[in-house]
């Protein structure tokens, strides 16, 4: 059996080598020399698309060309820092839209991936940024670090993930601040009602 290429992701936004199956592909420009991920992204345009889109292959590791990435699923994508793409994915990415522009203007996709970006990093680094919410502003599908790891909100219970998925579920905290990795832009359309994907 062959070992799994180093193209999936994980909520904090790290490309790994693991088993675990992807429900969506997506990328960040071309990440890659020789079939070898030699950066982890090009842009600030950070896209989830469809595995499959007009019967087109996504032909993976051809030289210049973009590196396709994996997610679990939509929500580990989003905490990532990932949005829907606008060509494959297009009502995703209006409903997305729609949604940010709640309680303001509507961004173009250049404007919400730059926002993305400085959300996602801290600021003239490399460094993954989180942001302090309070727990019962959490919606489903927002993605937070509960005991050192990637946790998602899902009712009343927040759920445990890891590499080989979901895992432990516990009673999520009533009250108090919590360590959001999901950006805030997109807690702001999950809390908007954007019905986002969750695997099992």
């Amino acid at each position: 059996m062959r070992s799994p290429h180093r193209n999936r992701v994980t909520p904090v936004g790290e490309i790994v080598a693991i088993e675990l199956r992807g429900a969506w592909t997506g990328n960040r420009g071309s990440l890659h020399r020789d079939g070898q991920i030699v950066r982890e992204w090009a842009s600030h345009h950070w896209l989830i698309c469809t595995l499959t889109w007009k019967d087109r292959r996504h032909e993976q590791w051809l030289p210049g060309r973009l590196t396709w990435l994996y997610f679990h699923d939509e929500a580990v994508a989003f905490a990532a820092g990932h949005r829907p793409c606008a060509y494959c994915r297009r009502d995703a990415y209006h409903a997305y839209r729609d949604a940010l522009a709640v309680g303001g203007g509507r961004l173009g996709h250049d404007q919400i991936d730059r926002r993305l970006h400085a959300e996602r990093l801290v600021g003239g680094t490399r460094r993954r940024r989180t942001h302090t919410v309070e727990w019962p502003d959490l919606p489903d599908g927002a993605f937070v670090l509960d005991r050192d790891q990637p946790a998602l909100v899902r009712g009343r219970r927040v759920v445990e993930w890891s590499t080989e998925g979901y895992g432990e579920s516990r009673r999520r905290p009533a009250s108090g601040p919590a360590e959001l990795l999901t950006p805030p832009a997109t807690l702001a359309v999950l809390q908007a009602g954007y019905p986002v994907q969750i695997g099992a």
